[in-house]
């Protein structure tokens, strides 16, 4: 199959200036050829599928790097806990389709339970439902009380969890979920918003633990990351050797010269503490979870501003599931992004070319050149002018993952 995109202005991801009049060429799953047009010999005929881009813009696929594919949003914390697992396996693969009709054509999946997240990664791998590519890291792991472990009577059996309290404990706990299947390593490194008797600033696993995790992790050639939102906890998972931070509240000047020295990426997941902030308590999100995210807001906001200055590398992610964080609305968090400081280049560069490069995905996504996969979103707009029609579904015209057209709103046009 050849797919010929022609007359688009071409933003490939990189940083460089957007191409006027671009023209880029796909075969089979593969970007073969992208550039001017005048520069691009691109086949015609029987057995090409030529799609006219005028006045539209083509990007890489999006990704979101801290996604929770299992979860709805829904801030019912009764509700979610009472649904059978074959009930949140269908409505996670709801959640997969809606993520992909947003533009996201890969997301990295930071914890799920029932090995409900690993398969639907095998389903949508297989063609049996439409979804973004995913890695997943299955079950994170948590110390006892700590994020990951909330509070349940003492007659109430939860299974739902994974709770470790010695390295040797946080070894047999990652060696399990990646003989389960999982791509990555969650670790809670602190408490958290969303978790009622801890504080974000509490550390979680100590470095020992995580030291034991992240070594098995490492040598099954798998990647990191922790949930990590104060100072000492953030500090304890660099030095363990994690890859990448998630949200990031307290990140003081010392833990930015070890991220710096070290390649750890942040994802700073802005539209969750937003979302909790916005609907608030008359929404039904519990009391502490309001007041946690209130308290540590601007905090999160200045330690965002002081990475992003000092080099940081920044990934995109949006925690999606948070209360009130629906999937499909993923593209929220790059306008937050920029009023928070990044340029729209800076953010679209974070949804696309250093999403895939946490993920260990370079060589595959995330940038539009030649020997990539055709991951392509065709959008109705600039988004270099304005991030926000990203997040109007009708302006995003054409979704290509794999070099398949997974979405179609051309409204016939050729």
């Amino acid at each position: 199959m050849v797919k010929v995109i022609r007359n688009v202005t071409l933003i490939d991801g990189t940083g460089v200036a957007p191409v006027k009049g671009a023209t880029v060429v796909i075969e089979d799953e593969k970007i073969t050829a992208a550039g001017p047009s005048g520069q691009v010999e691109a086949p015609a005929g029987a057995g090409v599928e030529a799609v006219d881009g005028g006045g539209l813009t083509l990007l890489p696929g999006l990704i979101d790097a801290h996604i929770h594919i299992t979860g709805t949003g829904d801030p019912n914390i009764l509700k979610a806990i009472r649904k059978t697992v074959p009930y949140v396996t269908l409505e996670s693969a709801v959640n997969a389709r809606k993520t992909l009709e947003a533009g996201f054509t890969t997301i990295r999946d930071a914890g799920g339970e029932w090995l409900v997240d690993i398969s639907l990664r095998d389903a949508i791998r297989d063609g049996l439902v439409p979804g973004p590519r995913m890695l997943v890291s299955g079950m994170g792991l948590s110390i006892t009380g700590g994020h990951g472990d909330h509070f349940f009577p003492p007659e109430v059996e939860f299974k739902g969890r994974y709770v470790v309290d010695s390295p040797d404990e946080a070894r047999k706990a990652a060696r399990e979920q990646l003989r389960s299947g999982a791509d990555l390593i969650k670790l809670m490194a602190t408490g958290g918003v969303m978790s009622e008797k801890d504080l974000p600033t509490a550390r979680g696993m100590t470095v020992a633990e995580m030291e034991a995790a992240i070594e098995e992790a490492h040598n099954a050639g798998k990647k990191t990351l922790a949930h990590a939102q104060g100072a000492n906890g953030i500090r304890n998972a660099i030095l363990a050797g994690i890859d990448s931070i998630e949200h990031g509240f307290y990140l003081t000047d010392e833990i930015i010269d070890l991220m710096l020295e070290r390649g750890v990426f942040l994802v700073p997941t802005l539209v969750a503490v937003h979302q909790i902030i916005v609907n608030g308590e008359k929404a039904g999100i519990p009391e502490y979870g309001v007041r946690k995210a209130k308290e540590h807001a601007e905090a999160h906001r200045k330690s965002f501003q002081k990475a992003l200055k000092a080099g940081v590398k920044i990934a995109m992610g949006t925690d999606a599931a948070t209360p009130f964080n629906f999937h499909g609305h993923n593209a929220l968090e790059l306008q937050l992004m920029v009023e928070a400081g990044m340029t729209p280049s800076q953010a679209l560069q974070a949804a696309t070319r250093m999403g895939a490069e946490l993920l260990g995905l370079s060589d595959k996504v995330g940038t539009v050149e030649p020997g990539k996969l055709a991951d392509l979103v065709l959008v109705d707009g600039d988004p270099l002018a304005d991030i926000k029609l990203l997040q109007d579904k009708e302006r995003i015209k054409l979704v290509v993952k794999g070099g398949q057209t997974a979405v179609d709103r051309r409204g016939g046009k050729p």
